[in-house]
């Protein structure tokens, strides 16, 4: 009995030495300190997000250095952005080539040049509002995300200059916004203003530096003839090495983009205001009306795709040119177009003099509604159909899958306005750029760039479960 009562003294402060108590009063083991009961208030079983959860400590090493900068870069909204180059092409009518490549990589370097200024300007209020973020919590230092900011805008602006002139001036209005809006707007009334401004001006990069591109393309740089990329029908017609008629080109395409560019941007705004109230929440007014502009927009978007664009043929799945002609540039076997009359030739009957039957005719005055030479036409033939029977279905399930991401989430945090869900409403905004985009882009005639800006989709929903977008 006795040696059974000294075996058990001496095995209790072994027991002790296993088990000390953590700084927070709660018991550690295995050398860790054991996670903290339950208190339904954080994490998946609770209101509050995931992130407060994670405090990592700096200097962990690469794996961490990588994870910190992909956190904040939030590369997972990074999907949002090849949208407005694709759906800025199609909506001058051109389909995507070297011009679109180089403004997304722009927008791609731009965008993240901003998000690394963000968390530099945040960085005191990050430390009391989100101290898990990666300069707050010391994973990253102050200057090499500014340095990063101003390394990536640079990068930006030169692969805008890239594609022409005209595209190195919207960059570098679009740069501006950017930092602009990350260092004093932000705060202001003007701040949702500018970041909307910012989204549309993306999408103007795209449609200008394809125009350009292909305007280039056009001019030449060598003897000869140089063949045409081939357009959709209603685009934007490509200019010579004119400057003056370069510079209308341009004009042209950004006003043909503008109204996809309005869009984006009423869409970004609704984001931005309620994104103010992520951090605190408390606004219930917000999320409503962003949602009820939400809606608005989709009517828009299929509303106006049920009007005739110009170019587009009168009865669906019939291509046509001018009145009375069925010429088409592209098929060999086709006539020549009717010439209009030559409205300073003399009636039939008129004496001319010197008219002798061997004499050439008067040349005749061009065709004005006939088409330029290497315009595309989706069909040559007139017993062809000029688009896919499936862009209608396709703009329809862009446009539903768009109030599908962004409608819920702003439900739910206009009933219940805490700062999880607003984030949720947030991210969800964010998210439905990508189907807005494609329902841009099928609109314009473009349902391939639709699908490809669509095929994002699971590749942000995936990596939105391990980066948080916001």
């Amino acid at each position: 009995m006795r040696r059974l009562l000294l075996s058990a003294l001496g095995a209790f402060p072994a027991g002790l030495r296993a088990a000390p108590a953590g700084l927070n009063g709660h018991a550690v083991r295995g050398g860790r300190p054991a996670a903290a009961p339950d208190d339904g208030l954080s994490g998946t079983g609770g209101t509050a997000p995931a992130p407060d959860r994670h405090r990592p400590s700096p200097g962990r090493g690469r794996g961490d250095t990588v994870r910190a900068w992909t956190e904040l870069f939030r590369v997972s909204a990074l999907f949002s952005v090849p949208g407005d180059a694709l759906a800025g092409a199609a909506a001058v009518g051109r389909s995507p080539g070297r011009g679109t490549a180089l403004a997304i990589g722009a927008s791609l370097c731009l965008y993240e040049a901003g998000m690394a200024l963000n968390d530099w300007a945040d960085r005191e209020e990050d430390a009391v509002d989100r101290p898990h973020r990666p300069i707050p919590s010391g994973r990253i230092s102050p200057s090499a995300a500014l340095g990063a900011a101003g390394a990536l805008t640079a990068a930006g602006l030169a692969l805008a200059a890239r594609a022409g002139r005209p595209a190195l001036a919207v960059a570098t209005g679009l740069a501006a916004t950017v930092w602009a809006y990350d260092l004093h707007l932000k705060h202001t009334k003007a701040g949702p203003a500018a970041m909307a401004a910012a989204r549309s001006l993306d999408l103007l990069l795209g449609a200008t530096a394809t125009a350009t591109a292909t305007s280039t393309a056009y001019a030449g740089t060598g003897p000869g003839p140089r063949a045409p990329r081939p357009m959709r029908l209603g685009a934007v017609p490509p200019t010579g090495p004119d400057n003056v008629a370069r510079a209308a080109a341009t004009t042209g395409s950004l006003l043909a983009a503008l109204p996809a560019a309005l869009v984006l941007g009423a869409h970004t705004y609704g984001v931005t205001a309620v994104s103010r109230h992520e951090a605190q929440g408390g606004s219930t007014a917000v999320p409503l009306a962003v949602l009820a502009t939400t809606t608005a927009l989709a009517a828009a978007v299929l509303a106006t795709h049920q009007r005739q664009r110009p170019g587009e043929p009168a009865t669906p799945g019939l291509a046509t040119t001018a009145p009375g002609s069925s010429y088409r540039p592209d098929h060999p076997h086709h006539p020549a177009p009717p010439a209009m009359p030559d409205l300073g030739a003399p009636p039939p009957g008129t004496y001319r003099p010197h008219h002798h039957p061997h004499h050439p005719a008067p040349p005749a005055m061009p065709d004005l509604g006939a088409p330029l030479p290497g315009t595309y036409r989706p069909s040559h033939h007139p017993h062809r159909p000029t688009a896919p029977a499936l862009t209608p279905l396709l703009l329809t399930a862009f446009t539903g899958a768009y109030l599908r991401t962004a409608g819920p989430p702003l439900l739910h945090a206009a009933l219940n306005p805490s700062p999880p869900l607003t984030q949720r409403a947030v991210g969800g905004g964010i998210r439905a750029m990508i189907p807005l985009q494609a329902a841009l882009a099928a609109r314009a005639g473009a349902p391939g760039s639709g699908l490809a800006v669509m095929a994002l989709v699971p590749l942000a929903r995936s990596l939105a479960r391990k980066v948080s977008p916001t």
